[in-house]
């Protein structure tokens, strides 16, 4: 039997990838769906709950799948929709050995989403007749548990459909070594902490270079701003023990079934020393053999 077959009764079959979108309506999911779809993905949007329990647990009459992975939308608009009957699907299909699966849950914040909806003069689907306000916080409250249990949280409040392809790209591309991903953010705390962050670290106690003319208008990506930061004192140190200790929890997050962990590291302005320590902190995690996603979020805001 191949390594990618499934243990067990006989006409065992290849592992399936089923992947499960969900989040606030107005957040991207049709964009993310497309993005898994280019991927290779078998993209399905607005699966009623018991044709996905069909396809999860096909009983007597197997369903004929795609070879590709699966990803498929379900939302508020679903027709039979409740958090609690999805996650008793999940619950169900833990633990089996024919098939992985997961939830991605994209998140917004609630002023993005009642300019979306303007700017597009959409309705929103849970607020014909009332505010869009309304349906965003009865749609809150609906998918909360799934928020809550989810794989993985994007947060799209600041991300550009472009952007969200690219951070998809980084962790479910084909070629992506299965295990833990390693997603690391840089960002400036007066624009907000990324709300999908499990790890945030504060390294606005280094110097900073802002206050240096002549390397205010560079990045941590520049070898002088480098080179500045890192001749502080406490950069060294302070490197060396995050290193230690973001290398001793990855295994053990790994062992618990986590698939994403992303790690936030902030400064006043997200353009120096948060971007040069996610850097650094990048090298060092894939001298380590951990897969590494970078994302520089105030620099790519304007690049």
């Amino acid at each position: 039997m191949s390594a990618d077959e499934a243990p067990g009764a006989p006409g065992a079959h290849p592992l399936r990838r089923v992947m499960l979108i969900s989040g606030l309506s107005g957040a991207g999911k049709s964009s993310a769906l497309k993005a898994l779809e280019d991927l290779g993905f078998e993209a399905i949007d607005n699966l009623p709950l018991y044709l996905l329990r069909r396809l999860l647990w096909p009983g007597e009459e197997p369903v004929a799948l795609p070879d590709q992975p699966l990803a498929i939308g379900i939302d508020s608009r679903t027709r039979d929709f409740r958090a609690d009957g999805l996650l008793a699907q999940i619950d169900e299909s833990s633990g089996r050995d024919d098939l992985t699966l997961s939830l991605l849950f994209l998140d917004c914040d609630d002023n993005i989403l009642r300019r979306r909806f303007t700017e597009t003069r959409r309705r929103h689907p849970l607020a014909a007749d009332r505010p869009v306000s309304d349906g965003i916080e009865l749609e809150r409250q609906l998918v909360a548990p799934l928020r809550d249990r989810a794989d993985l949280v994007v947060d799209t409040s600041r991300l550009t459909p472009g952007e969200l392809r690219q951070f998809l790209d980084a962790r479910f591309a084909p070629d992506r070594t299965p295990g833990l991903m390693v997603a690391l953010t840089s960002f400036a705390y007066r624009q907000g902490l990324p709300r999908e962050a499990d790890l945030v670290f504060d390294v606005r106690f280094l110097a900073n270079p802002h206050y240096q003319e002549a390397l205010r208008p560079g990045t941590g990506r520049d070898p002088e701003v480098a080179s500045f930061i890192a001749a502080d004192d406490a950069f060294a140190p302070f490197m060396a023990r995050l290193g230690e200790m973001i290398g001793d929890l990855l295994p053990r997050y790994q062992r618990e079934g986590k698939s994403y962990l992303t790690v936030a590291i902030g400064c006043t302005g997200g353009q120096h020393r948060s971007v040069f320590v996610a850097e650094s902190l990048a090298e060092h995690l894939r001298r380590g053999g951990w897969p590494v996603a970078l994302r520089h979020r105030e620099l790519d805001r304007v690049e």
